[in-house]
């Protein structure tokens, strides 16, 4: 029981009776301050003691390594050793307390020496000492070392090895340790048993958690709170959560420490209400929860995206005064972020007053969460301002943001800080630069590094087999499927999808349709609705419209994706009396699909129905069902310029319009536009090209690079007939390659060729 209060009060009693400059009751009081915990008043007494003993120095010494001021403990040591003073058992203890606490292994073997000097290796005390200085410091071959040569071991040496063992992950070696230590006669403490729990804990060794169990009830620790939160951890890690509540509801002696690790229990089982309702009961019973509690809650209101007990919550720990308290900051940020509460994610953010890596990936992650995808990079720039150094978890949203962006001067940046950090082996952070190279048009370099990591997981093989199916390269991911499969690859969900989606973007049928056909009886996966989707546009794109129909009848409950799919391929074929149908399910679905009403009057127009196609526009437009506003934007000296339909508000305008239409004269001398069909827009054509957003980048890509620079243009929506036409005459007549990522897929133009064929 630490009494500082009554300890003052004797203080002032040694004051008024002229004892304060005594050598032996300064020590005493230095003692009694540093065990207290108040280390400024221990200092304060020390340096006005007239003169200094051991003991004044050496209790010192360890109050200032029991409350982690290491640095502090081992110069007052050094000063000790200038001033003539020989340390004795209790200086080298605090020495060496001070060495594991800072984790400073080369200290702890200089002091190691200073003892070996002194004549102090064969002390018990100090040989423990050794032991646990080196197990804290990760030198567990010096720990054990030291162990085996004390030539008398006490339960705290026991207690050293064991618990270093642990702290290494060497659970067997711990346990073994544990069965020596009883066969030589050495009876554990409550330290040698939390250690052993530990470990059986992590061994999932439910029958010598037993044991430990019962042991600790003969020696009357049952009762414990650190013991009984062991228990409870060590029960549910072994499967046996009947136990843990057995544990947890018997006459435990229960604090906060019990209480969170039962709650900890429950969020790692996925219980998430038994969680919530834990916390509630700990609420009604009047314990005060400390972070670690808070944290559990905060992470079950997410898990549970219940926004409501997530504000109580947050209620409480501005109650309990731990809103600086980093790790729930973070979790609030999360927890505001999974419950769609972006604005309360980022003031929660910008109010902490100390934010760690935790911290910055949880706002980096809401803003992932919710495609912001500008802020994400923004932050991550503020985060490189004030030198915190990012970790796998940073880049994999920074590349995602940058993926989705493609922005390849700043993902090609954060490459190279992830070589810095060398973090390119790992499989997370290789799979996101396969995706950010794929998805910014530099296929060449996503191979490259998914060639170069030496390990590889299935996101990383499905980044690839994604890339290549956005480039429009069928044969290439077919091949790298086979070979997933020869190399024993697991593959999930996502990877048929990725196969699917090239077979579609290729037009490869025969492939498609039997790895569709395999997906259950060959690769034990069910179709999902992105598979269904990805045939009906396969089928719709080769003329199999009944076939296609087929497919979507096959889904349990079709969505509007799978209708979309169809109606496209109504509207490449000119098929209005199927398109009519498709649409009419489409609109039951969602009566405000503004892509359907689009395909729709395009199925029309292709159809040569254009008195149809006008009244569908009209009723469009009288239902207020307004579609999404094509955007385009190009990077060039690392800044963004983005275009929309019409745009009037780019400072080189007149320009762009200068270049546009000298080329809109050169393609009619060269026979633009060629086919027929084309004309959706009958002598408005011409009109509306110069205003479409990929036009309006195309050209100021054209007047702002050298001649041959190759064009990188990415757009938000599909790219339309009319542009592609328009791109592959264009490139043409300037000898340049364009390379344009639309909302499907990827477009190599070049000498008026495209690469997919015209097939998209």
């Amino acid at each position: 029981m630490i009494a500082l209060e009554e300890g003052r009060h004797v203080h002032a009693k040694f004051i008024q009776g002229g004892y304060e400059s005594d050598v032996v009751v300064g020590s005493s009081l230095v003692d009694m301050y540093a065990k207290c915990g108040s280390i400024d008043d221990a200092c304060r007494v020390f340096n006005s003691m007239l003169v200094h003993d051991v003991f004044s120095w050496s209790v010192l010494i360890l109050g200032y390594a029991k409350c982690g001021q290491a640095e502090k403990a081992l110069q007052l040591f050094r000063q000790m050793q200038r001033e003539g003073v020989k340390p004795d058992t209790v200086t080298f203890v605090g020495v060496l307390n001070a060495c594991a606490s800072g984790g400073t292994l080369e200290e702890g073997r200089w002091a190691h020496t200073q003892i070996v000097q002194s004549g102090f290796q064969l002390d018990v005390f100090v040989g423990s000492s050794l032991v646990d200085m080196y197990a804290k410091c990760g030198s567990i071959e010096d720990a054990w070392k030291v162990f085996k040569g004390m030539p008398t071991r006490n339960v705290y040496s026991w207690n050293a090895i064991i618990g270093g063992y642990v702290k290494c992950r060497e659970y067997n070696k711990a346990m073994e340790l544990f069965k020596q230590m009883q066969h030589e006669g050495m009876e554990p403490d409550i330290v040698t048993l939390v250690s052993v729990l530990n470990a059986c804990c992590n061994l999932g060794a439910l029958e010598e958690g037993r044991s430990a169990h019962a042991k600790a009830i003969k020696k009357g620790y049952g009762d414990d709170a650190t013991v009984g939160s062991c228990l409870i951890d060590m029960y549910a890690e072994c499967g046996s959560i009947e136990d843990s509540l057995t544990v947890f509801n018997s006459k435990l002696n229960h604090n906060v420490v019990s209480w969170s690790a039962m709650l900890d229990r429950y969020m790692k089982m996925g219980q998430l209400e038994k969680a919530w309702a834990l916390f509630q009961q700990m609420e009604r019973e009047g314990v005060q929860p400390d972070s670690f509690t808070f944290v559990s809650a905060l992470n079950a209101c997410a898990s549970l995206l219940a926004l409501k007990e997530g504000r109580h919550v947050h209620l409480q720990v501005i109650h309990y005064g731990l809103e600086s308290d980093v790790f729930v900051g973070s979790c609030l940020v999360s927890m505001y972020a999974k419950c769609e509460c972006i604005e309360d994610a980022q003031k929660v953010f910008n109010n902490m007053p100390v934010r760690d890596i935790f911290a910055w990936n949880a706002m980096l992650g809401a803003y992932v969460k919710f495609y912001e995808w500008d802020k994400v990079l923004t932050l991550y720039q503020q985060m490189e301002q004030v030198e915190l150094k990012p970790d796998i978890v940073t880049f994999v949203h920074v590349l995602n943001a940058c993926a989705n962006l493609a922005v390849i001067q700043e993902g090609m940046n954060v490459h190279a800080q992830v070589l810095k950090r060398n973090f390119e082996s790992n499989p997370f952070v290789g799979s996101c630069l396969v995706d950010m190279y794929a998805k910014c048009g530099a296929l060449q370099d996503a191979c490259r590094v998914f060639n170069n990591m030496t390990e590889r997981d299935v996101f990383s093989w499905n980044a690839m087999l994604g890339g290549y199916a956005m480039h429009g390269l069928g044969t290439k991911a077919v091949w790298l499927f086979e070979l997933m499969c020869q190399e024993g690859v697991i593959m999930d969900r996502a990877t048929l999808v990725c196969l699917l989606s090239a077979c579609s973007h290729a037009g490869i049928l025969n492939e498609g349709l039997y790895y569709f056909e395999s997906m259950n009886p060959i690769y034990g996966l069910c179709p999902e609705m992105e598979h269904y989707s990805c045939m009906v546009d396969l089928l719709g794109r080769s003329a199999l419209l009944s076939e296609a129909e087929d497919i979507i009848k096959m889904s349990s409950q079709p969505q509007v994706s799978l209708w979309m799919a169809l109606l496209a391929a109504c509207k490449l074929h000119g098929n209005v009396q199927l398109g009519e149908r498709v649409a009419k399910c489409i609109f039951e679905l969602d009566p405000e699909s503004a892509p359907g009403y689009v395909l729709l009057s395009n199925t029309y127009a292709t159809a040569g129905e254009s008195d149809t196609k006008a009244n569908i526009q009209n009723i469009r437009k009288e239902r207020r069902v307004y579609k999404q506003p094509g955007c385009t934007w190009i990077q060039l000296d690392s800044q963004m310029h983005t275009f929309v339909v019409d745009d009037k508000e780019h400072p080189r305008m007149m320009e762009i319009r200068a270049q546009l239409k000298e080329l809109s004269e050169h393609m009619k001398k060269e026979g633009y536009p060629p086919e027929a069909q084309l004309l959706l827009h009958e002598s408005k054509t011409e009109v509306l090209l110069r205003g479409h957003s990929e036009m309006l980048a195309i050209a100021f890509g054209l007047i702002s690079t050298p001649p041959d620079t190759p064009l990188h243009i990415f757009k938000n929506l599909r790219v339309c007939s009319h542009c592609h036409t328009a791109t592959k005459f264009i490139t043409k007549l300037v000898g340049r390659t364009m390379v344009v990522r639309d909302a499907n897929r990827f477009h190599h133009f070049k000498n008026g060729v495209c690469s997919c064929g015209d097939y998209w």
